[in-house]
């Protein structure tokens, strides 16, 4: 972080979980679609500091970013994602609780 030295680098492969494959696809639409950019995501990861490079995993910085450059792009609020959020969990935790709820 900040040309630091974080020592080596892991180089074996990394099996991506689903919910990785659609944060990078959902950078991908986003920036397609003109509602951010690389300079604006880069700037929230760099916002964000130390302990979130410290404690979140790769794609949950990229998910944190994407989430603030689309809420300042006032495609939603903070209120709006939060009630959707509610209502997602609300349906269960598995595909099969949701479908029987």
């Amino acid at each position: 972080m900040g040309g630091r030295p974080a020592g080596d680098i892991p180089m074996e492969g990394h099996d991506f979980s689903l919910w990785e494959k659609r944060v990078d696809a959902l950078m991908v639409l986003c920036g397609a679609k003109g509602y951010l950019t690389v300079d604006g995501l880069r700037r929230v990861l760099e916002d964000m500091g130390e302990e979130a490079f410290e404690t979140y995993s790769y794609y949950e910085r990229w998910i944190a970013s994407v989430n603030q450059n689309l809420v300042e792009a006032g495609l939603y609020s903070l209120e709006e994602l939060a009630t959707r959020m509610a209502e997602v969990e609300a349906r269960g935790a598995t595909y099969g609780e949701a479908n029987n709820g």
